[in-house]
């Protein structure tokens, strides 16, 4: 319009591009949510909507206009830097009016002069604003290319007098220079701003859809975490992967995603900035995590702070990292940013990396300083940042773990030097590969003048790697007394008559002793780690109760977030040991609370201990339930037994067990072969598995009848144990050598030096011994005795596995009542009625007694309890078949099975003993 024309102070027509409303692009997403917070935001008289490029912030306004949701005519004008004159800002503020319709009065005048504006107009300007009939949205996209605080006072002017008639609605890169913390006082601002603009997975997954691409919800939530959100990411993200023939691929690959934004962003972003600002992005671009401080240790200069800051409040992609000095990158944006240094300086990436360990050193982000080390290839230096400063154990446990075990398993073998060798042996130990951490530790040889932590680090690898050394009469049995609620005893400086092989948790807690306490204490996890390695090396030497004592006493040291993964192990091994040792309710609650915890924190399936899931198996078999053991074990063997060889041995009795308990001997033997024979059988983890083998071996052979092989599978362990002494007992009396087994049992230490699973069963030795005999008042006092001692612990199994000689002792004696209300589950007054026979008062002495009294089951299979209904109801072999759609010879197996578990040889035996015992 020609009118128009006369406007722009120095003459020139006025562009009318500039209030023309952007087009919204093709496939463009309406996101009804920004649509809301916008149309609530023009109901007030201030909406800010901020972001950086490509955020989608003219178009979001674009299509809200275009949708008619604004309360009124919407006037749009888009602000570019040659407007920042105040003259010419406020010409095109009137134009923009004319323009669209909206009619000012003529006596508002136009400004005179580019480089100022006579008040009086912004005045007239908001009276006549103020006057309207109806409100309008004036839409100012762009207003940070004004830069003028004079634009922006007059702005608030106009805004604050104008009435109800002027919605303002601000569209840019940073925030306008009002004073928006007086309209977020008065609740008078909407404000959009980074967060809300960016797509949310919903939205991401329209926006492929809107361009013709079907992606799964893998892809979607790539592309969105990737971009996070942004939408001009996303948007070139789809029109590249509509080029492309593998959509899929391209959305999980990080490198087609960068590629396809790379050129917007180095021309929006990276070339809109000033030199110094480049130079600090590209040479930053090596990390992560930005700070201040450390922006400036890599450029030299000290202005890294305000940099940083312009940026953030420029919405350039960097953002403040909570309340924090540190800022990072877009990820996107950061790796453009790597590609220019890569381009740019080649040589540039390794003294950076080198100057950021260092700094990141200074500052205590050890494990930051490591991971930039290792970028510079400086591997000596990162090894000897891991020794040096005590964090070795932060390899084997803590939240930084993973990502340390990750670092060194890419140092390369051989490198010369004690602390290359000691990480590779923690990175070893990490993965659950102690013999090759043995080896690396061959390799690490520190002098007579080493540091303490270099003596520490490679003594508590020791520790850990080797839980056989330093057993003997000096050893850490030597020392059990002295846990006691969380301190260290004294160390002691001679580690006793083998001066070759020292005791490595003396040697450990001598050498803690000898470090900066200061340092120490900001490493609690080398104590739990030196009580949890101390409860390995006793449990293998056989002293399971100090075991115990000293896991216990690791959990108690194992407390915060560096620790949780000793303390996991923790629970797995403590549990384990409390299984075998028949205590049975604290191993479950132990076992359980493993699981637990490698689930509250993320453990690796693959780092995971069978241990957890063995303690439940051994709790579920001696409470007599083996198809839930059966069903722990597997989950168990599920898990990587190779490398932990005593849970492999246990993985074994377990089985072995089971397979006897289904009358399969041949089976029970096989599965104690299963156990690694290599440089870490069970020789090498200490005489507790080997001898926890034997045994197992023994109770095969019994049970099979032979009790010569029982005796000499029993040679075949070291000497020693009260688990071996009882089997021997056993073994003995088994080939008709009573006083010998007596003499055996006699030499038990007494109270509760031996644990409940081994005392009674040498409680119930010796009252076979004494049924044998022919006392069997006597016997039966014996056996209550070891009722007494395994009730507590729910300890069933020993009674099931003690043979024939027990049914008739509890079928005949009296007294027992009690006993055999516990072993059946039946209550004590029905075990009472039953044993009056037929009502006739004729005691325990008839012979239907016998049949009344309950007898020790081992759990029926839901199957078997079908075939035994069945013959309850005197159906053939043929008809039981029949009636369960199975075959006859599976209906024979079944009964074999349901014989031998209640002891009986004929059907009807079987269905009159399963009644007494309440399972019919």
């Amino acid at each position: 319009m020609a009118e128009d024309a006369q406007l722009h102070p120095s003459g020139d027509p006025l562009l009318a591009a500039k209030f023309a409303v952007p087009a919204v692009p093709p496939a463009f997403v309406a996101r009804q949510r920004l649509l809301d917070r916008l149309t609530e935001g023009a109901q007030g008289p201030l909406t800010v909507i901020t972001g950086p490029a490509g955020a989608g912030k003219t178009t979001l306004a674009a299509s809200w206009r275009e949708a008619d949701l604004a309360p009124g005519p919407v006037v749009w004008l888009t602000v570019e830097s040659d407007d920042n004159a105040p003259g010419v800002f406020w010409a095109y503020v009137l134009g923009a009016f004319r323009y669209h319709r909206v009619p000012l009065p003529d006596g508002v005048g136009s400004p005179s002069s580019a480089d100022n504006v006579d008040h009086s107009l912004i005045v007239r300007l908001a009276s006549a604003l103020a006057q309207l009939p109806e409100p309008v949205v004036l839409v100012l996209d762009g207003l940070e290319h004004t830069g003028v605080h004079d634009i922006a006072a007059e702005l608030d002017f106009v805004l604050s007098h104008a009435g109800p008639s002027l919605r303002l609605v601000l569209i840019g890169r940073v925030d306008p220079a009002l004073p928006l913390h007086r309209y977020r006082a008065e609740a008078r601002v909407c404000e959009i701003r980074r967060s809300e603009l960016a797509f949310t997975p919903r939205e991401t997954a329209q926006l492929l859809r809107c361009h013709g691409l079907a992606p799964s919800q893998e892809s979607v939530g790539a592309l969105t975490d990737r971009t996070q959100g942004w939408a001009a990411g996303l948007r070139l993200c789809a029109l590249a992967m509509q080029r492309t023939e593998d959509a899929e691929h391209f959305a999980q690959s990080f490198a087609a995603s960068q590629n396809a934004v790379a050129d917007y962003l180095t021309a929006e972003v990276l070339a809109a900035q000033p030199e110094a600002t480049q130079d600090l992005l590209i040479r930053t671009s090596i990390l992560s995590h930005v700070h201040p401080g450390l922006a400036d240790a890599l450029t030299g200069r000290d202005d890294g702070e305000r940099i940083l800051g312009r940026l953030v409040r420029d919405n350039a992609f960097v953002e403040p990292i909570g309340d924090t000095s540190w800022y990072r990158c877009h990820p996107l944006f950061a790796e453009v940013l790597r590609a220019h240094l890569r381009s740019r300086s080649p040589a540039l990436g390794a003294p950076l990396h080198r100057e950021a360990a260092r700094w990141l050193d200074g500052h205590d982000r050890l494990t930051d300083a490591i991971e930039h080390a290792a970028a510079a290839d400086d591997w000596p230096y990162a090894a000897g940042l891991l020794v040096d400063r005590l964090a070795a154990g932060r390899l084997l446990t803590g939240p930084d773990s993973h990502r340390l075990e990750r670092l060194f398993s890419a140092m390369p073998d051989g490198l010369p030097g004690t602390a290359p060798a000691l990480a590779a042996a923690a990175c070893a130990l990490a993965r659950g590969d102690a013999a090759a951490g043995r080896k690396h530790l061959a390799g690490a040889r520190p002098g007579a003048d080493a540091a303490p932590e270099s003596l520490l680090t490679r003594a508590l690898l020791r520790l850990l790697t080797d839980p056989g050394t330093g057993t003997g009469t000096r050893g850490p049995r030597a020392s059990a007394s002295a846990e006691d609620g969380g301190g260290r005893e004294p160390a002691v400086a001679d580690p006793g008559p083998d001066r070759g092989t020292p005791d490595p948790d003396r040697e450990v807690r001598a050498l803690m002793d000898r470090v900066d306490r200061d340092r120490l204490a900001r490493h609690p996890e080398i104590e739990a780690l030196r009580r949890y390695g101390r409860g390995r090396a006793l449990l293998a030497a056989g002293h399971r109760s100090e075991a115990r004592e000293a896991f216990a006493a690791a959990l108690d040291a194992a407390t915060d977030e560096q620790t949780w993964t000793v303390r996991y192990h923790c629970l797995g091994a403590l549990a384990l040991a409390e299984a075998v040792d028949g205590l049975l309710r604290t191993a479950e609650t132990h076992a359980r609370d493993g699981l637990k915890a490698a689930e509250e924190h993320g453990i690796p399936v693959d780092r995971r201990t069978a241990r957890c899931h063995l303690a439940l198996a051994s709790v579920a078999a001696d409470r007599g339930d083996l198809t839930a053991a059966g069903r722990y074990l597997a989950a168990a063997r599920a898990q990587s037994l190779v490398r932990d060889v005593p849970a492999a041995a246990e993985a074994a009795v377990l089985r072995s067990r089971l397979e006897l308990a289904h009358g399969r001997a041949a089976a029970a033997l096989s599965a104690l072969d299963e156990v690694p024979v290599s440089a870490d059988g069970p020789a090498a983890a200490g005489g507790e598995a080997a001898g926890r083998i034997a045994v197992a071996r023994c109770s095969v052979h019994l049970g099979r009848g032979d009790p010569a092989t029982a005796l000499a599978a029993l040679g075949e362990a070291p000497p020693g144990g009260s688990a071996l002494t009882v089997a021997s007992a056993a073994a003995r009396l088994a080939a008709g050598d009573g006083g010998q087994a007596r003499r055996l049992l006699a030499g038990l230490p007494g109270g509760d030096r031996v644990p409940p699973a081994v005392r009674v069963r040498a409680q119930l030795l010796e009252a076979q011994l004494t049924a044998v005999e022919g006392d069997g008042a006597k016997a039966a006092a014996l056996v209550a005795v070891a009722v007494r001692t395994a009730r507590p612990h729910g300890l069933r199994a020993p009674f099931t596995e003690a043979g024939p000689w027990l049914r008739h002792l509890l079928s005949r004696a009296s007294g027992l009542a009690d006993a055999r209300a516990w072993l059946t589950g039946r209550p004590a007054d029905a075990e009472k009625q039953a044993g009056r026979g037929n009502g006739d008062g004729s005691g325990s002495g008839t012979g239907d007694t016998a049949h009344a009294v309950p007898l020790l089951v081992e759990q029926l299979s839901p199957r078997e309890c079908d075939v035994l209904r069945c013959a309850a109801e005197m159906m053939s072999t043929d008809e039981i078949a029949a009636e369960l759609f199975l075959s006859v010879n599976t209906v024979k197996t079944h009964l074999k099975s349901v014989y031998r578990k209640l002891s009986v040889s004929r059907r009807s035996e079987a269905v009159r003993r399963a009644r007494d015992a309440g399972l019919l």
